[in-house]
């Protein structure tokens, strides 16, 4: 007995379609975007459906299966770094613009430079510093005098 694996033009328009029918309802339903990328979630259900779809003549190794859950581990345990690296950094931005308030500064803005003390700060992805009544982002700041 023989299987057919491969899918006439007919065939693959038909999967074309039904895949961005899939991915139109999915971003209309669930405020999901269309990704080139995959993530952890569809890597793990290509996993699922290689398994549900795999030939029982011939399974899977367990050598394969363990490998490929150990790249899922891998893959979920550096998504985790990324976030908690992002947040790190994040802190790390909002503590060095909280430590500029109250002192001189100079902030350099395409081709002029404006001196004033820090009034307030802000936190976030990127904090900004008041000066002058105004905000200025952190990493615009060139010097920052002692008092």
């Amino acid at each position: 007995m023989t299987i057919n694996t491969t899918l006439s033009a007919q065939e693959q328009t038909i999967v074309q379609n039904a895949v961005n029918l899939q991915n139109a309802k999915n971003t209309a339903e669930n405020g999901r975007t269309a990704s080139s990328e995959l993530g952890k979630d569809d890597f793990l259900k290509l996993l699922i459906t290689q398994l549900q779809n795999q030939d029982p003549t011939s399974p899977m190794e367990n050598t394969e299966f363990i490998a490929q859950m150990a790249q899922f581990s891998s893959l979920e345990q550096m998504t985790n770094m990324s976030t908690s690296f992002t947040q790190l950094a994040n802190t790390l931005s909002a503590s060095e613009a909280s430590t500029t308030v109250g002192k001189r500064v100079e902030v350099q803005l395409e081709g002029a430079t404006i001196s004033g003390v820090v009034e307030a700060a802000t936190r976030g992805q990127s904090p900004m510093v008041q000066i002058n009544g105004n905000f200025y982002d952190l990493e615009k700041i060139s010097k920052i005098y002692a008092n």
